[in-house]
């Protein structure tokens, strides 16, 4: 058993991004490990690109509301201490609510071969950002 070491807070690439967003890499598993984990802070409006995970992905919500986003046009509401799992290969996308700050921890595995982790796609148009909400409360 070991500490692992902390990499330093960094800005999320804006070719990925709409708006302002930092991650802390939590855990970047090594072989065997494909576990991979980060916080990710979201400023008011900031959300991801469209996006898949070839073996999916799993968002527990830490600070603030997070949006998330299917092609279907769903678009649920999270609070702190909930979770939204997304299934391998699923477009979606996460960000914050317009009004607030958000943070969750994105959770994912690598693939362990050549196939890559996440396909990004185009931006998040305002239409699909601010479409209705669906809440678990």
């Amino acid at each position: 058993m070991e500490f692992t070491k902390s990499q330093s807070t960094s800005k999320a690439p804006a070719e990925w991004f709409t708006g302002d967003a930092w991650w802390d890499v939590i855990v970047a598993g090594q072989e065997p490990s494909r576990m991979r984990a980060n916080l990710v802070r979201f400023s008011p409006g900031a959300r991801t690109n469209w996006h898949t995970h070839a073996v999916g992905q799993t968002l527990h919500v830490v600070s603030g509301v997070a949006l998330i986003g299917t092609r279907d046009g769903t678009v649920l509401e999270a609070h702190p201490g909930e979770t939204v799992s997304c299934p391998p290969d699923e477009e979606h996308w996460h960000g914050a609510a317009p009004d607030r700050f958000m943070e969750h921890i994105a959770m994912w595995e690598g693939t362990g071969d050549d196939t890559p982790e996440t396909q990004w796609a185009e931006p998040v148009t305002e239409e699909q950002y601010g479409g209705p909400r669906n809440s678990n409360r």
